[in-house]
């Protein structure tokens, strides 16, 4: 990492459903099984990272909510998991920001002020955005150096791509001018699928680098998990879930070395 402290990444998609928040918690538990130091941001009035990471969301007096409206610091409001990393919660008190940031000045940069606060203590800053082009998605965008977007291979998934990219581009002209695709990410695969085969191929053609290698497969353990409070890894370590995001944050970690060695000035 570099010595500014923590890369941020949005995971974002607008289409509800796509494994998004299977992919912050499940990522951040395996990026912390690799020692790297996490903060896992809610950013979703659902709260379903929050459960996902064993924090029961109806027992929280802080939230990100109280956050974005200047009332706490991260410091402040941020949880510890079970599973080794920290976690920024949200309840439903989120759905207030929205209208309340209304009204506020640089109502789109609160978040990236906020997290500028805790940047250096932690390797990842992973920020689960909600499944809608909203406010609180735009705070993610513009806090990040990056974007991962999960996606399902099935019928609509390349024209709600094409809407998303379209986002990023304008974030990027008008709030984040470093924003960037970090990587898209095939969910919920099924190998036997014919028209999954079919989008795979046409996103590795359309994108090529930027698809992760790594893919998601659908999988009965990783769909159980959050009802036990717990991500992949620690409900069940040798399903085939918990193994494809540990390969995932082990391609990512690969990636970001690739770079780091690519910016040194003995490689150039």
């Amino acid at each position: 990492m570099t010595g500014s402290g923590a890369r941020i990444i949005a995971i974002t998609n607008q289409k509800g459903g796509v494994g998004k928040t299977t992919t912050g918690v499940n990522l951040a538990a395996s990026l912390a099984a690799t020692q790297r130091r996490v903060l896992l941001v809610d950013l979703d009035p659902q709260g379903n990272a929050t459960m996902g990471s064993g924090i029961d969301k109806r027992a929280l007096a802080t939230t990100v909510y109280h956050v974005l409206i200047g009332e706490k610091s991260v410091a402040e409001a941020r949880q510890r998991s079970g599973a080794g990393f920290d976690v920024l919660p949200a309840n439903r008190d989120l759905a207030g920001a929205e209208v309340e940031l209304i009204e506020v000045e640089q109502r789109e940069t609160r978040l990236k002020a906020a997290l500028a606060t805790v940047a250096s203590e932690y390797d990842y800053i992973l920020i689960d955005c909600p499944p809608a082009l909203n406010l609180l998605t735009v705070n993610g965008l513009t806090a990040a150096h990056a974007v991962i977007i999960p996606m399902q291979c099935e019928y609509y998934a390349l024209e709600g791509l094409s809407d998303l990219v379209g986002t990023i581009k304008r974030v990027r002209a008008n709030l984040n001018p470093q924003l960037e695709i970090e990587g898209l990410l095939r969910t919920m695969f099924d190998p036997r699928n014919t028209l999954a085969q079919q989008v795979s191929a046409q996103l590795l053609q359309h994108f090529g680098d930027k698809v992760y290698r790594t893919v998601i497969p659908r999988n009965v353990r990783l769909a159980e998990a959050p009802s036990h409070g717990l991500p992949a890894l620690e409900f069940d370590r040798s399903s085939k879930g918990a193994q494809a995001y540990l390969a995932l944050a082990g391609e990512m970690l690969n990636r970001a070395e690739s770079v780091a060695r690519q910016a040194t000035p003995e490689y150039r």
